[in-house]
C-alpha cells in the first residue's frame, strides 16, 4: 500500500463544514440579537407614546376642567350683574382685583400650547378668584341687607314725613281759620258817633249850623275799640254819602271791602290802638263843593268792615238864616 503524506478529500471537508456552522450560528444570534432589539425599542416606542398621549389627555383633561372651572366663576359673576348702581359703586376696588385675575386666566386659556405650570398658575388664580368672588358675594349681601334696612327705614321715614305734613297742614289750616277768627275778632268797633257841621267865621272863629249853605266843614268824631286788638297803628277809612246817593271822594285810592272789594273812599285817618282802651278819633271833611240840602251818611270801616255809621241832615235855612 502506498502511504502520502497529503490529506484525503474526506478530511479537508470536516473542517470547513464546522466553520460554516459557526458563522450560520453567530449569524443567527445576531439577529435574535437584533430582533430582541428591535422588539424591545419598539415597546419603548409604545410606551413613549403612549406615556405622551397620556400625559397629552392629562393636561388637555386638566384644561377643560380649568376652563369648566373658570366659566362656572364667571357665572358666578353674572349672577351679581344685578346688583344695584350704589352698591357697585361700593364694591369697585374689589370688582377691579376680579377684573385684573380674570384677565391672567383668560390669557392662559387662550394658549393652544399651554405649559403645566402655566395651568397650575391658572388653577392657583382660580382658586383666588372663587375666594374673592366668595368675598364679594358676602359683601353684596351684607351691601343688599343694608340697602333694605335703609329702603324700609326711608319708607318709614316718608311715611312719618308724610303724616307730618298731614299735621301741618291740618295744624296750618286751624292756624289759618284760627287767625281769620282772631282777625274778625280783632275788628274794631265804632261808638259814640258825632257829625257836627261847623259854619268858618270871617275871623276864624267857628259854630255850629245845620243851614247847608253856611256849613263849610263837617267835624266827625266817634270813639274805637276792640279788647283783643293789638297795640299799634291802624287805618280807619270814611265814606261820605251825600243827599243824592253819590260818594264824595277827595282822590283815587280806594280801599277793601271784604264782601264788596274795591271801593275809593273819602278820608283815611291813622289811628294808634291800645289793647282794651277806647280811642277817640277826629276828623275835619270839607267837600270839593258847597254842601246840600238833605241827609249826609258817614260810614265808617276797618279792616274791611263797616264798624258804624252816622246820619247828619243839613237843612235849607230861611230867608234870613
Amino acid at each position: 500500500m502506498t502511504e502520502t503524506n497529503f490529506p484525503t478529500p474526506s478530511a479537508q471537508a470536516a473542517p470547513a463544514k464546522n466553520y460554516k456552522n459557526i458563522v450560520i450560528g453567530v449569524l443567527a444570534t445576531g439577529l435574535v440579537a437584533v430582533s430582541g432589539f428591535l422588539i424591545y425599542a419598539k415597546t419603548q416606542s409604545a410606551q413613549t407614546i403612549q406615556q405622551q398621549e397620556s400625559q397629552i389627555a392629562k393636561v388637555s383633561t386638566e384644561k377643560s376642567d380649568l376652563q369648566n372651572s373658570f366659566d362656572a366663576s364667571l357665572a358666578r359673576l353674572d349672577s351679581m350683574s344685578t346688583v344695584n348702581t350704589s352698591l357697585e359703586s361700593k364694591l369697585t376696588e374689589k370688582n377691579d382685583e376680579i377684573t385684573k385675575v380674570k384677565t391672567e386666566i383668560r390669557s392662559i386659556l387662550n394658549k393652544k400650547n399651554a405649559t403645566a405650570s402655566e395651568l397650575g398658575r391658572a388653577k392657583t388664580l382660580i382658586a383666588s378668584l372663587n375666594e374673592k368672588i366668595s368675598s364679594l358675594e358676602q359683601d353684596v349681601a351684607r351691601l343688599t341687607m343694608e340697602n333694605q334696612t335703609l329702603t324700609n327705614d326711608k319708607a318709614v321715614l316718608t311715611q312719618e314725613k308724610e303724616k307730618l305734613n298731614q299735621d301741618l297742614t291740618a295744624t296750618t289750616t286751624a292756624k289759618v281759620e284760627l287767625e281769620k277768627k282772631v282777625d274778625v275778632a280783632s275788628t274794631l268797633n265804632a261808638s259814640n258817633i258825632v257829625i257836627t257841621p261847623i259854619n268858618v267865621k270871617n275871623n276864624g272863629k267857628e259854630k255850629v249850623s245845620t243851614t247847608a249853605k253856611r256849613v263849610d266843614k263837617f267835624v266827625v268824631s266817634f270813639d274805637v275799640m276792640n279788647r283783643i286788638a293789638q297795640t299799634g297803628k291802624t287805618d280807619i277809612y270814611v265814606l261820605v254819602i251825600g243827599p243824592d246817593g253819590q260818594a264824595i271822594n277827595t282822590g283815587t285810592e280806594t280801599f277793601t271791602i271784604r264782601d264788596e272789594g274795591e271801593k275809593a273812599f273819602t278820608a283815611k285817618v291813622p289811628v294808634e290802638l291800645e289793647t282794651a282802651k277806647a280811642k277817640n278819633v277826629e276828623f275835619a271833611f270839607i267837600p270839593g263843593s258847597t254842601f246840600k240840602q238833605g241827609n249826609y251818611k258817614v260810614m265808617i270801616y276797618q279792616n274791611g268792615f263797616l264798624i258804624g255809621q252816622g246820619t247828619r241832615e243839613l237843612k235849607k235855612g230861611g230867608l234870613f238864616s
